[in-house]
């Protein structure tokens, strides 16, 4: 039987829900790179920790970050060429800010290696959104990074920490379905096409790849572990990104994912494990699941629900919180290595594709 290798909740979790909300140590100070939709999304989960504190933001421009401070209550902001005197972009200024002690970065993927950087080497530690980086080089130069200098630093890939998915992994994990033989997951949605958008430009890593296919992979490297094949198609857009993907997984024992990402339609957005006994399928977005419904030959098919506090981030952000106030530089349900790696079948992914971006030229790594 396939075990998950991440599987197990963390001592915090509770799908009861107001235990991620509890302080678990000292309070930590947060500082949060981007104003966004994804940056307010999770800044608004944030803040509804007892133990996080909102002290600094920064964005290009003056009007955004001091907006933002004031809609969520930071202590302070930064902009580009601002309030140092100096002409320093705004991140450059909130990552020496003697105040933060975490960066929370949810700028477009291009500027993730930079900025990630910047904050390691200033002693803050760091949670980046996902994809961690462009590609697999920049990924282990900030992991070496992180390591030498014994802070902390995640890939936020918030999915890990939900309640369906963790029960879905107890669920595989006790046996209940049998050995897993094969793994479908979708995930997408119609983007307006503006070639100017982050989503679709190549200066960005724009494309479904590193935007969204980390969650149908996510469901296929819990169950089956890392791949011994991989097969990549798609279809690309005029500037060279992909609108969709379709990889192909293999594994030695024979079992197989199908997983499909895309930004041109509208899916199901659903993922399916199925084993020798039974199968398990989410109901609701693949990425947070509302319920799974559950099918055996013993017990016939039931339906498990969840429910979670304001968005779903407050799962990854409780486990950032309680590795750094107990001292531990990196989580162990989203562990470095799995970026790593994860980054290192993008690379061969859109290699297959024919995707490049500008990141892929870099020589000071």
């Amino acid at each position: 039987m396939t075990i998950p290798r991440f599987v197990g909740r963390p001592d915090w979790y509770s799908t009861i829900n107001p235990e991620t909300l509890a302080a678990t140590g000292a309070p930590l100070r947060w500082g949060v790179v981007a104003t966004g939709g994804i940056a307010k999304t999770v800044t608004a989960d944030l803040a509804l920790l007892e133990d996080a504190v909102l002290q600094a933001v920064s964005s290009r421009s003056d009007s955004s970050a001091a907006g933002f401070a004031h809609k969520f209550g930071f202590a302070s902001y930064y902009y580009d060429g601002g309030q140092d005197g100096l002409g320093a972009p705004g991140y450059v200024q909130l990552v020496h800010d003697p105040d933060v002690d975490v960066v929370y970065i949810a700028t477009p993927h291009a500027q993730h290696y930079d900025i990630a950087r910047a904050a390691l080497e200033a002693g803050k530690h760091v949670l980046c959104e996902k994809a961690l980086t462009i590609t697999a080089a920049e990924a282990r130069s900030l992991i070496d990074l992180a390591r030498a200098r014994k802070l902390f630093l995640m890939e936020a890939v918030w999915a890990r920490f939900v309640p369906g998915f963790q029960r879905a992994l107890e669920i595989i994990a006790s046996g209940e379905i049998g050995e897993v033989k094969w793994v479908r997951a979708d995930l997408g949605f119609a983007a307006p096409q503006d070639d100017s958008a982050r989503i679709w430009a190549p200066v960005d890593g724009g494309g479904a790849l590193l935007d969204i296919t980390v969650y149908p992979l996510l469901w296929a490297w819990a169950t089956l572990g890392k791949p011994a094949s991989l097969t990549a198609t798609g279809e690309l857009t005029a500037l060279g990104v992909d609108a969709q993907n379709a990889l192909t997984l293999g594994y030695d024992n024979g079992a197989q994912a199908q997983l499909i990402s895309y930004l041109g339609a509208q899916g199901p957005r659903a993922a399916s494990v199925a084993g020798t006994t039974g199968f398990l399928e989410t109901v609701g977005s693949v990425n947070n699941p509302k319920a799974l419904r559950i099918s055996t030959d013993a017990d016939g098919e039931r339906t498990e629900t969840f429910e979670h506090p304001g968005r779903g981030y407050t799962y990854q952000l409780r486990e950032v919180t309680r590795c750094i106030q107990a001292g531990l530089t990196e989580s162990a349900t989203m562990p470095l290595d799995d970026s790593l790696a994860i980054m290192e079948l993008f690379d061969e992914a859109r290699r297959q594709l024919g995707v490049t971006y500008p990141n892929d030229s870099r020589t000071d790594l």
